[in-house]
C-alpha cells in the first residue's frame, strides 16, 4: 500500500512540475488567441472570399489555420457568414480549420507535444478542413 502511495505523490509532483514549466506559455498562447479574436472584425473574413467553389476553401481553411478559435464561437461565424452569401464548402473548411488546426499555438503545442508531431497534425488537420468541406458539400448535393 505504501508503493502505491509514494508512487502517487510522486506522479502529483511530476504533474505539478510540469503544469508550472508550462503555464507560461499557454497563458501567452491564449493572450495571443484572445488579442487576435479582438483586434480582427467579423466583416474581415467575408471580404476575403471570392464566391469561387476552388479558391474559396483554401482561403477558409488559411484564414480558419491563423485565426484559432472555440467551437461555440465557430457556429455563431458561420451561421454569420452563410447569411451573407458565402457557400458551404467554404464555411465548413473555415470552421473545421478555425477550431483544428492552430498556427498561433503552434509554438505552445510544439514544446508540449514536440515539434515534429505538432507540425505533422496541424498540417493533417489543415487537409482534412478542406476533406470535410468538400464531403459536407457532396451531402448537401445529394
Amino acid at each position: 500500500m505504501k508503493i502505491k502511495k509514494k508512487k502517487l505523490e510522486e506522479s502529483i509532483s511530476k504533474a505539478w512540475k510540469s503544469l508550472y514549466k508550462t503555464f507560461p506559455v499557454l497563458l501567452g498562447t491564449i493572450l495571443l488567441i484572445s488579442f487576435i479574436t479582438k483586434i480582427i472584425p467579423k466583416s474581415f473574413y467575408t471580404k476575403l472570399f471570392t464566391n469561387n467553389i476552388i479558391i474559396d476553401p483554401f482561403i477558409g481553411s488559411l484564414t480558419g489555420s491563423i485565426s484559432a478559435g472555440s467551437p461555440v464561437i465557430s457556429y455563431i461565424l458561420g451561421g454569420e457568414f452563410l447569411n451573407q452569401g458565402i457557400g458551404i464548402l467554404t464555411v465548413t473548411a473555415f470552421i473545421v480549420a478555425w477550431v483544428t488546426v492552430g498556427l498561433i499555438q503552434l509554438p505552445a503545442e510544439s514544446s508540449l507535444l514536440g515539434k515534429k508531431f505538432a507540425i505533422i497534425r496541424n498540417i493533417t488537420s489543415f487537409i482534412f478542413a478542406i476533406i470535410v468541406a468538400i464531403i459536407t458539400l457532396i451531402l448537401k448535393l445529394i
